[in-house]
């Protein structure tokens, strides 16, 4: 996506802005936005106005933006088209279980509609907890154009009377992105298809607000091989682990830019300034495009092919030592070493491949095959919920597992030891994932999970057993 609003802000001669919508304080970490800064500058994507280099609509995190947002929901509040709830979420619970029941569009019903002025100001005095919703017509269609997809219509009885304001007082993204967008003069948003069914509160606000929304183009997903939504959860999906796994940036770019576009003379080889120089949204396909690994290996050893021997051999000594790589394997391998040519053998599953691994890998004299694949799928599902990846966060994860599996802690790490560098001994364990980083040895799991044939009613089974365990 930012690829694809650079090239378009680039081919119009427009403004690239970057901004964090950090509106949930639960996902949103310092560590995120910076794996973000990283990743667009690695890639060679600069932008014009943003959180670091200012601009003259700062401050360009919506964390920032309180006061603003504040301002417009009151406005909302006084023009009608906004209403406070203060309904409980045991009763939003009952209402959608009711509507899926009756196999209804699950939505909010209305309930605080129906509230007087004086009650409202009773509850709001009380200090009744509330969030604020907006009103949505109970009748009609909403119709807007998508410059891909043409006039898209979709009726009002699908969509929700969104929360705007939650009841820490924080905007929801669908506030303050239309606040934003108004405010810092957004004429132009390139965004995932999955936003597509949002439009129509969009539009509300902007109607609501007198303001004029931006064009939109709603972009197809990647996809996985069996068509489903290209998620951490079956490939990596983050810049930093294509960097630290050796693709070149240009690479990467090129392989992305075919994803759901192609340039005008059909070729697969060019660069990102030929990319902007041509770009047309209208040569962007609507079909969700495949993300096929072999396609960007191929594409990336095309342009380390290309590299003079200087240039490779400068390129090789940049990634072995990118990210603080040698640095963090020295006070790792130097006591355990007496000669340099000990070193291959010691971080090969460090900085390379891990070995491929078969069933009897797995075999140890007190875990039976159910107790590895439950190490193996629970560490998977803990380790996907993590939001940082540090050595003693790692280990105290595992400890609390190894618990609640109630299993001997050293037992419990030997599937993990297989998992993520393929031997029974390695260099201690933790170490040893930070330095590989979250996607390499989430993706390493799940490997060994296929590799211990896990089916889909066995899988169906471990989730169940997780979501009993504490924090599960």
């Amino acid at each position: 996506m930012a690829l694809f609003n650079w090239a378009f802000a680039r081919n119009q001669g427009g403004e690239f802005v970057v901004r964090i919508e950090d509106t949930d304080r639960a996902r949103s970490t310092a560590e995120s936005e910076q794996a973000i800064f990283e990743s667009l500058r690695w890639l060679g994507l600069d932008w014009d106005e943003g959180p670091d280099v200012g601009g003259p609509m700062a401050p360009y995190r919506q964390s920032e933006r309180g006061d603003i947002y504040a301002r417009y929901s009151r406005q909302l509040l006084d023009d009608g088209h906004a209403f406070y709830c203060f309904c409980s979420r045991q009763r939003l619970d009952q209402v959608r279980a009711e509507q899926q029941a009756n196999k209804q569009t699950t939505r909010y019903d209305g309930h605080c509609l129906q509230l007087s002025a004086d009650e409202v100001k009773a509850r709001l005095a009380a200090g009744d907890e509330h969030v604020v919703r907006m009103k949505v017509p109970a009748e009609g269609d909403c119709t807007f154009t998508d410059k891909l997809r043409g006039e898209v219509t979709i009726p009002y009885g699908q969509v929700d009377m969104q929360v705007l304001v939650k009841a820490d007082g924080m905007p929801t993204y669908h506030l303050a992105v239309v606040v934003d967008d108004h405010l810092m003069g957004i004429t132009h948003v390139l965004r995932g298809e999955e936003w597509l069914n949002s439009v129509p509160k969009h539009k509300l606000l902007f109607e609501y607000l007198g303001w004029q929304m931006p064009q939109l183009v709603h972009l197809p997903l990647l996809r996985n091989p069996d068509q489903s939504k290209l998620s951490k959860r079956k490939n990596p999906t983050s810049v930093t682990y294509y960097r630290d796994q050796g693709y070149l940036p240009q690479a990467l770019l090129n392989y992305l830019a075919l994803m759901g576009w192609s340039m005008p003379d059909e070729r697969e080889i060019f660069s990102l300034a030929e990319m902007a120089e041509a770009f047309d949204v209208q040569r962007i396909s609507v079909r969700g495009p495949i993300f096929d690994p072999a396609k960007l290996a191929w594409m990336n050893g095309q342009y380390l092919r290309a590299l003079s021997p200087e240039e490779f051999s400068a390129t090789v000594m940049d990634w072995l030592s990118g990210g603080g790589r040698l640095q963090q394997l020295v006070p790792l391998v130097q006591e355990r070493v007496e000669r340099l040519s000990d070193l291959a053998p010691l971080v090969d599953y460090l900085l390379g491949a891990r070995q491929a691994l078969s069933q009897a890998d797995f075999e140890h004299k007190s875990l039976s095959r159910d107790d590895v694949v439950r190490v193996l799928h629970h560490t998977l599902a803990r380790f996907d919920g993590l939001r940082s990846w540090q050595r003693q966060e790692l280990l105290e994860q595992c400890q609390q597992l190894a618990e609640a599996c109630e299993l001997k802690f050293r037992d419990f790490l030997f599937p993990l030891f297989i998992a993520i560098s393929g031997r029974s001994v390695a260099l201690p364990l933790f170490d040893s994932m930070v330095i590989l980083g979250a996607d390499l040895c989430r993706a390493r799991l799940r490997d060994a999970l296929e590799v211990m044939q896990v089916s889909g009613k066995q899988k169906k089974r471990l989730d169940k057993a997780y979501a009993t365990l504490p924090d599960g």
